[in-house]
């Protein structure tokens, strides 16, 4: 279809311009104006005929007027390489990354709302994400959407990631006009699934934030580029300073890190997610430890909404979100609460996921809750027994694993700043896991402190790792939990013996030589591992890295931006972890005194 532009003067009573695509009508860059009288833009895809409408809204940073396909071309490409689907009946034109496509979502009687959140794109002011501020935004946005005179009223918020992350906070505050949230690999609690891990600092914050303030943030002007559609500056059309910009954005990597404990800092960006009233689809995916994994897992659990669903998938960040899996998931979803279809969605189970298999393969589970009520809690305890294991090559001090407590106590010691203790266990029979896995551990440490990195991993016979394509990573682990030794403490009254919770409010410092019992959370996991194959838990001093991964690295053009395992959520910064008190000797004891064990969710039908 020929397209129709109507083009009027940007200013705050109407859009930059109104194009008719055939049965699609397109308002750029439309004015909201927000309680402080900050003006924010957003774009709206919408059908021509005239009607009432549900609403699919979002609210980000990452400059609306940046098409997929040209921004991220390789992304793009490589998605559609797994899922050609995705590219059928679409112009890809209107496709941004991480918010639905409005070329399949409009024709089904969808408005979409896009905004570009505060101090990003063309929406000026101080650029800082996840605060109490951008979520009153929202919450405004949410409010202007439904009152449209092409809005029936209800307003859905879908979107992967960012747009996930917001949508916990936001629905918390119950905007009138919410109806519907599809949270897609979102993490909940900014402490705990993006600043911190286990207490232990993150440097992913400096690689994403730098990337928004480098492209994405409002005032950078031609280095912002265009939309390819409408000539416009994406980035608005101001053309700022370095020291102007980043005196309009807050320093967040800085603010995080000078916040190592749980505070009102944080708080503000964790809300308390029980307070959540609607309808809600949380969906997870498997690979995503570094970042959004917990949030999808822990929101399903801690939403207090009477109507919620849980889904846990596989593959990359967002491929299944545009393939026709996550699309019928969504539109069944959305449909159901935001246009009353008759779909089927009041049979979907509750729980669905996608369980992996050690071939690659992909099997489906479905229940009635979270951790799956049928799950048989199963330990394994470790055993220091000093043998020796070729691993790759290398010789280790390796240990075991067994069903029952060690009979003698052992003890395994290894280099706080680059060394590990491995246990490994040969299932017998053929198993499946499916939910998240505990660790407790008896620790001693030379020095003041330990950090201890937890990866569960699973080999097959011959010694061959099984990894997964991660959420960022394409050799991901079948797991990995975290913890810095002195925020040891746990809440008891919020605490399973599967799921220490942590509160990450005080440090007690540890005092060598001295024995300490410490619990560990370990992410959600999904495996069926056939018999005669090996699950391993490494205990060690750093990231987790796969070093078949590592080869390939060394042999790429720029070895720097290769991923090795671990994606880009490290804990490399050395200010957080100097070596006079990282770097020391650590001790796992085992034996009947001290039962250091795994706690495993095996499924049994």
């Amino acid at each position: 279809m020929d397209e129709i532009a109507e083009t009027t003067a940007p200013d705050l009573d109407g859009p930059f311009r109104v194009d008719v695509v055939g049965d699609m009508t397109i308002e750029w860059d439309v004015p909201i104006v927000v309680d402080d009288g900050n003006v924010l833009r957003a774009d709206v895809f919408r059908p021509t005929a005239p009607g009432d409408y549900p609403v699919v809204l979002t609210y980000g940073p990452y400059g609306k007027g940046k098409p997929f396909r040209e921004y991220q071309a390789e992304s793009y490409r490589a998605m559609l390489a797994m899922h050609p689907e995705i590219a059928e009946g679409t112009s890809g034109k209107y496709q941004v990354f991480e918010l639905v496509d409005p070329d399949r979502w409009v024709p089904d009687g969808y408005a979409l709302v896009r905004v570009d959140s505060r101090g990003a794109g063309r929406s000026p002011g101080v650029l800082d994400p996840l605060s109490e501020r951008e979520i009153r935004d929202l919450y405004e946005c949410v409010e202007w959407a439904g009152s449209r005179s092409w809005s029936n009223g209800k307003v859905g918020l879908n979107g992967i990631s960012y747009f996930a992350m917001n949508a916990w906070q936001v629905a918390t505050l119950r905007p009138p006009h919410l109806a519907a949230v599809v949270a897609w690999e979102g993490a909940a609690d900014w402490y705990r699934d993006v600043t911190y891990h286990g207490g232990i600092h993150t440097t992913f914050e400096n690689l994403w934030y730098g990337a928004i303030a480098g492209g994405a943030q409002h005032g950078l002007g031609e280095r912002g580029g265009r939309n390819p559609i409408t000539g416009q500056l994406v980035c608005g059309d101001q053309t700022l300073s370095p020291e102007e910009l980043a005196a309009n954005r807050v320093d967040m990597p800085a603010i995080d890190k000078s916040h190592p404990l749980v505070d009102d800092h944080h708080r503000a960006r964790t809300r308390d997610l029980s307070q959540i009233r609607v309808p809600l689809l949380s969906a997870g995916n498997w690979g995503g430890l570094g970042l959004h994994l917990r949030g999808n897992t822990r929101g399903f659990e801690l939403a207090g909404s009477d109507q919620k669903w849980l889904a846990m998938h596989d593959e990359t960040h967002f491929s299944l979100f545009y393939a026709d899996y996550g699309v019928d998931l969504q539109k069944r979803f959305l449909g159901h609460f935001l246009k009353a279809e008759d779909n089927g969605w009041d049979e979907q189970p509750r729980v669905h996921l996608r369980t992996r298999h050690a071939d690659g393969r992909v099997g489906e589970r479905v229940s009635s809750d979270w951790p799956l009520p049928e799950t048989q809690w199963t330990r394994l305890y470790l055993s220091a027994d000093h043998g020796l294991n070729a691993d790759h090559g290398l010789i280790t001090d390796h240990g075991s694993m067994t069903t029952t407590p060690a009979p003698d106590h052992a003890s395994v010691s290894y280099s706080g700043k680059e060394g590990r203790a491995a246990f490994s266990y040969v299932v017998p029979a053929d198993i499946e896991l499916a939910g998240p896995v505990g660790a407790k551990l008896f620790v001693e440490s030379s020095t003041a402190d330990a950090d201890l990195f937890l990866v569960l991993r699973a080999f097959a016979p011959d010694g061959t790792e099984v990894t997964y394509q991660g959420a960022n990573d394409p050799h991901v682990p079948i797991s990995q939990g975290w913890l810095r030794a002195s925020h040891r403490a746990v809440d008891p009254q919020r605490s399973r013996p599967f799921l220490p919770l942590h509160p990450h409010d005080r440090v007690e410092p540890l005092k060598p030589g001295t024995i300490y019992e410490v619990d560990v959370e370990i992410l959600p996991t999904s495996l069926m591992l056939p018999a005669g194959f090996t699950l391993a838990l490494d205990v060690q001093a750093h990231d987790y890295v796969h070093r078949p991964a590592v080869e390939e690295a060394e042999a790429h053009a720029n070895p720097r931006t290769s991923f090795t395992g671990s994606g880009p959520f490290l804990h490399a910064d050395p200010t957080t972890r100097p070596d006079e008190v990282y770097a020391g000797t650590v001790t796992v004891h085992t034996g009947p005194e001290y039962a250091s064990h795994l706690i495993l969710p095996v499924i049994s039908d």
